[in-house]
C-alpha cells in the first residue's frame, strides 16, 4: 500500500496565516501522519506555534498514537490552570497505517472526513458549545446552537487526556480541514469536490481552498486542508 498526501492553504483577510500543517512519513514503514493546527488569534507568535505544534503532533503521534501526538503538541504551551494561554489553537491529527486503517485524534473544531468511494462522512465531532447544545437539545435549540458554534470547549492550551477525542476508520481517503474550510463550504459541496478529484490529491486540496467563499461581511478565515489518499491495490 502507498499513501499519497497533499496540502493546500490560503491566508484569510487578516495579516498572517495562522494555520499550521505537517505531514510526516515514518522511515522504514508505511505509516504516515498528518496534523492540522488552527491557531487562535493572529500574530507572529500564533503562526509560529501553529507550525511547530503541527510538526510535533505528526512526529510524536506517528510513533506514540494519535492521542499522545495531540497531547505532545499541547505541552508546547502547557500552563497552570489559572494562567492565560497564549498562543493557543485547536488540532486534528490522522495516523494512516497499512491496509487502510486510520487513527484520528482531535481537540476543538478542526475536522477529519472520510471518503469510502461513495460517501463523505465527518469522522470527528466539533468540541464547541453549539455542538454540545445540539447533542442535548433539538428543535428550537438549533438557533441558539448556531450562535455558539464559535465557542470552543477545548483547545490545546487546556488539553488533557479527557479532552482529546479519538476515532478510527478504514476510509481510503481522509480530509483534514480547519474551520476556515468547513464553516464556509457545506458538506454537500465538499463531497462533490472529493467525488470529482478523488484520484488527484493535490488537485483536490487546491480545489477545496479555492472554492471557499468569504462570509457576507467580507471576512475570510485562513483555510487549510490535508488530503491522505491510500492506494490499496
Amino acid at each position: 500500500m502507498t499513501i499519497t498526501t497533499a496540502t493546500a492553504s490560503r491566508r484569510g483577510t487578516r495579516e498572517r496565516n495562522c494555520d499550521g500543517a505537517a505531514i510526516h512519513y515514518v522511515p522504514d514503514s508505511l505509516v504516515v501522519a498528518a496534523a492540522l493546527i488552527d491557531g487562535i488569534g493572529n500574530s507572529a507568535e500564533v503562526a509560529e506555534f501553529a507550525r511547530l505544534a503541527a510538526e510535533v503532533a505528526a512526529r510524536v503521534g506517528a510513533r506514540r498514537t494519535a492521542t499522545i501526538g495531540i497531547l505532545a503538541a499541547a505541552e508546547l504551551i502547557s500552563a497552570p490552570a489559572a494562567a492565560v494561554v497564549e498562543p493557543d489553537g485547536v488540532a486534528v491529527l490522522a495516523i494512516a497505517e497499512p491496509y487502510g486503517h486510520t487513527a484520528i485524534a482531535w481537540t476543538g473544531d478542526s475536522r477529519a472526513y472520510g471518503w469510502d468511494g461513495d460517501t463523505l462522512t465527518q469522522r470527528t465531532t466539533d468540541m464547541t458549545v453549539g455542538e454540545y447544545l445540539r447533542h442535548n437539545g433539538g428543535g428550537p435549540i438549533e438557533l441558539l446552537a448556531k450562535a455558539h458554534d464559535n465557542w470552543i470547549r477545548s483547545s490545546l492550551g487546556r488539553s488533557s487526556i479527557a479532552t482529546v477525542h479519538a476515532a478510527a476508520c478504514a476510509d481510503p481517503l481522509i480530509l483534514l480541514t480547519t474551520d476556515g474550510v468547513h464553516d464556509q463550504l457545506p458538506q454537500a459541496e465538499l463531497e462533490a469536490l472529493v467525488r470529482e478529484h478523488q484520484d488527484a490529491p493535490a488537485t483536490l486540496a487546491d480545489a477545496i481552498v479555492n472554492t471557499v467563499q468569504p462570509k457576507p461581511s467580507g471576512y475570510r478565515d485562513d483555510a487549510t486542508v490535508i488530503v491522505l489518499a491510500a492506494d490499496l491495490t
